[in-house]
């Protein structure tokens, strides 16, 4: 269960990362990609924040996801920069691409297909009705 300070400090973190992010972005002018920040969970003792990235296109995630993590001591260093009147000291950053988009898709296209147990009946479970 996170506490208040915890979900405050990931919010603060999740706003700069974005601009940070979205910055680089731009001024090094790549198109045709989007890098936002779904998720920051901050550990209990505020030393770890787990960063979960979207990354769209998703066939650019990997690559993307590489050069972060390469740039991590940069990111965070503008990351202080930024916060360094509200927190005294800022968590190492740990990034993920977040695969929840991909799961709903998954979902989206199972429904469509012939695996919809709702339309197909015989893709339920019998024992679990009787």
């Amino acid at each position: 269960m996170e506490t208040n300070r915890q979900k405050k400090i990931g919010g603060v973190i999740q706003k700069d990362l974005v601009d940070i992010l979205q910055g680089e972005v731009r001024k090094n002018g790549i198109t045709n990609l989007i890098i936002s920040v779904s998720k920051v969970t901050v550990t209990t003792d505020l030393s770890v924040a787990t960063v979960h990235l979207s990354v769209f296109p998703q066939e650019k995630a990997a690559e993307t996801l590489a050069g972060i993590k390469a740039n991590s001591t940069l990111i965070k260093h503008d990351l202080s920069q930024r916060v360094r009147l509200q927190l005294r000291k800022v968590p190492n950053l740990v990034f993920f691409i977040d695969d929840s988009l991909d799961y709903i898709e998954k979902i989206d296209n199972a429904l469509k297909n012939q695996e919809n147990p709702i339309e197909n009946r015989d893709l339920l479970d019998k024992r679990r009705f009787q």
